[in-house]
């Protein structure tokens, strides 16, 4: 075992290229570090080390039990946080990284005030300067949604579209020709998600409603469109619902397993350990993506060929190093929340 710099600090030194930080899914614990919220939700990092500057993303998550538990994700793969401590909005853990059968540790020492945060990652080689702010959660609703609903004697199908910008805020679209629509007051608050659509068919316009809830278990969004006209009862189901979300990845290679983190936001991009995807492809149960990303003069390439069925990944990734198999599980949240949590 090596007692020294961290997994982000060696692979500065060793390959020169960026790392991402995450601890999986969203977690609070009784201190103080914020109104009321903790060190709930997902934060936007800049890592600065010597003369380089890394973007980085940290998150925070809680067991069963509810206590804090931690996963720092590289683009090489997942390192362990122990000893996770917060309180009076002082924040600290130890991040034990190995890589190639060594083990190397590092501690973080930092502050957490209303939506910032910042600190010190320290280690044998150095210490990083860590600045921080909490980025908007990515609630339920965001994806496209696939409705199906009655008009008096006719069946019709939909798409409702929930996107986010980069403040927090939601846009729709409702997809259902020849009818055109227009969407806005789009809100999605403690389970529920209301908008207002105005249709377009011709010269008529007619002004309507919208509130659903999600279904924990199914998933499935069940609300009413009220118009002039009536109550239309509505049922909808996200596309890509059984992928979206975080996999814990176990990675076969020569060596023994590793463990790798893959991200599957509701449009389908992602992230693998730190590496951007720009789409990923699904049809249900075939699960592919290729992405690829350059550092100086090299170019990093890699495909992933799965399939998704009884709630497992499985398949097979290769790189420039060959083609290795893969066995993933979907991350669960814990259903309860600590004291305070904002809702989903």
């Amino acid at each position: 075992m090596k007692s020294s710099f961290s997994c982000l600090h060696f692979l500065l030194l060793v390959l020169g290229i960026s790392t991402v930080i995450s601890l999986s899914a969203s977690a609070q614990t009784a201190g103080t570090g914020g109104p009321g919220r903790g060190l709930w939700g997902d934060w936007e990092l800049k890592v600065k080390f010597e003369d380089r500057e890394m973007d980085a993303l940290v998150s925070f998550s809680r067991d069963e039990n509810g206590n804090l538990k931690g996963d720092w994700v590289s683009f090489w793969g997942v390192a362990e946080l122990k000893d996770i401590q917060f309180e009076d909005g002082k924040l600290r853990f130890e991040q034990i990284a190995r890589f190639r059968g060594e083990e190397y540790r590092s501690k973080f020492s930092g502050t957490v005030e209303e939506d910032k945060l910042s600190g010190t990652l320290s280690g044998e080689r150095g210490d990083s300067e860590i600045t921080g702010r909490r980025l908007p959660r990515i609630p339920r609703a965001v994806g496209t949604w696939n409705l199906k609903y009655r008009v008096g004697e006719q069946d019709v199908e939909a798409k409702l579209i929930i996107q986010m910008d980069k403040e927090g805020n939601l846009t729709g679209q409702w997809q259902s020709a020849p009818v055109e629509s227009e969407v806005s007051d789009v809100k999605y608050e403690r389970g529920t998600l209301t908008l207002k659509r105005k249709i377009k068919m011709g010269d008529r316009q007619m002004d309507t409603t919208f509130e659903g809830t999600i279904d924990r278990q199914s998933g499935l969004l069940k609300g009413t469109l009220k118009s002039e006209m009536g109550d239309i009862a509505v049922e909808g189901s996200r596309f890509g619902e059984a992928l979206i979300g975080s996999w814990d990845l176990e990675i076969v290679t020569e060596q023994g397993p590793y463990k790798q983190r893959l991200r599957v936001n509701p449009d389908l991009s992602g992230l693998y350990g730190t590496l951007p995807i720009e789409k990923i492809e699904f049809d249900g149960t075939k699960v592919s993506f290729k992405a690829k990303r350059e550092f100086g003069e090299r170019t990093f390439e890699i495909s992933l060929e799965g399939k998704l069925a009884d709630s497992k990944l499985t398949g097979q990734i290769t790189t420039m190093r060959g083609t290795q198999s893969f066995e993933g599980r979907k991350i669960v949240r814990a259903m309860g929340r600590p004291a305070g949590a904002l809702p989903n």
